[in-house]
């Protein structure tokens, strides 16, 4: 995993959305040189804008030095041909402009490359700390499947790795709305659940656009013989292999809904501007209270916003007392990209709802970076906590 040398959170914090999870966040050298006789999986150190040029050039020729199959990437406000001439001479992998995430992630992407291929591949037996994103409401026919896949696409077109993994056991779509036939499905592992691990769940998987699928069982009896617990341990294989793992569940809190939310990170609720519809969000967003799920990682996505019905975003944000993320305008346009087997990220990736989902897919990806922006430098940044359920398992 990188780790950042950076005593400034807010230089952490804009840094994040170009770094993968897992990366961690130190003040100096002597921070970096205890993190690193710690850790034995990091590939690459980023000397962030913050940490002065002589001091980022000393630290770089002493990596060099100490471990040298460990990237070292310099980031400069104003990288002068100086400062990459400096930087080449102490060994630096790569010199990248703090303000040019693009540029960071690549740097990061080809340290990761050099480190396998000295090292072996990243991450053998598991050890990614990846985001399950639940895609959650408590009505049917509000575009929660057309949202999980394009959200899913949105995360993987950043250059994740995701796996979309479908929670409706009894009738679930998200493998007709990818117009994939699966050879395999959740089911598969029911046998398999004492001693399942990825190896196996892997052969159940189904590449498409990118994407890893876990489908639901072709047939709904299935989902009788599939147990709660089974959904937990994929759910904790699949985030240890995949940087985000996006949940489509049915729409009720049935023990599977249940379960998956203990492993949730973040959730997406999806309402549309009708009564009944916000009624039932409103129930949900008080079960989750009362649950002490996911309380302040929840992002509320209004579908079909510009409906005019009589009732405004405003309302339903007064009736839920929770600010709207997200607005999908209502667009033909959606249904005729699913129906065609190209979701609209994908095929059409300039119309509004596109934009709307790729920037939810930033938010969310920005959320998920392990760096913090309320470190201060005093130490290792902790991670974030996880529902009252996994608190009480611990």
């Amino acid at each position: 995993m990188p780790v950042l040398v950076e005593p400034d959170s807010s230089w952490a914090s804009a840094l994040a959305p170009a770094l993968p999870l897992g990366t961690q966040v130190v003040a100096d050298a002597s921070q970096l040189d205890a993190w690193l006789t710690e850790q034995g999986n990091e590939y690459v150190a980023l000397l962030g804008p913050s940490t002065d040029l002589d001091t980022a050039l000393a630290i770089g020729a002493t990596l060099r030095a100490t471990h040298p199959a460990l990237g070292v990437v310099l980031l400069r406000t104003d990288p002068t041909s100086d400062v990459f001439q400096s930087a080449m001479q102490v060994g630096a992998s790569a010199v990248a402009r703090a303000d040019d995430l693009d540029q960071i992630t690549a740097a990061v992407d080809r340290s990761r490359s050099t480190w396998e291929a000295i090292r072996g591949p990243v991450g053998d037996g598991g050890s990614r700390d990846g985001k399950v994103i639940t895609v959650f409401s408590p009505k049917g026919g509000v575009g929660k499947t057309t949202v999980s896949v394009n959200l899913a696409l949105a995360l993987s077109n950043r250059g994740a790795k995701v796996c979309l993994v479908d929670l409706d056991l009894g009738f679930g779509d998200v493998a007709i709305t990818l117009q994939v036939i699966p050879d395999h499905t959740i089911a598969e592992a029911i046998d398999a659940e004492e001693h399942l691990d990825f190896s196996l769940l892997d052969t159940l998987l189904t590449r498409h656009d990118g994407l890893s699928i876990l489908a639901a069982p072709t047939h709904p009896d299935a989902k009788e013989r599939i147990s709660p617990a089974l959904i937990l341990r994929v759910l904790r294989i699949l985030r240890e292999q995949f940087d985000y793992v996006v949940l489509d569940t049915s729409p009720s809190f049935d023990e599977y809904v249940l379960h998956a939310f203990e492993e949730t990170d973040e959730c997406v609720l999806i309402a549309t501007l009708d009564v009944p519809t916000v009624k039932n969000v409103k129930v949900a967003i008080e079960t989750l209270d009362n649950l002490g799920l996911v309380p302040s990682h929840r992002h509320l996505l209004l579908n079909r916003a510009d409906d005019e019905v009589g009732l405004a975003p405003s309302v339903v944000e007064g009736l839920l007392k929770m600010k709207i993320s997200t607005s999908l305008p209502t667009a033909l346009a959606v249904a005729s990209a699913t129906n065609n087997g190209r979701p609209i990220v994908v095929g059409n990736p300039d119309h509004p709802v596109s934009k709307a989902l790729l920037g939810l897919a930033a938010e969310l990806h920005g959320a998920g970076s392990r760096t913090s922006a309320q470190h201060n430098g005093a130490g290792p940044v902790e991670p974030a906590k996880r529902s009252v359920f996994s608190r009480l398992r611990k």
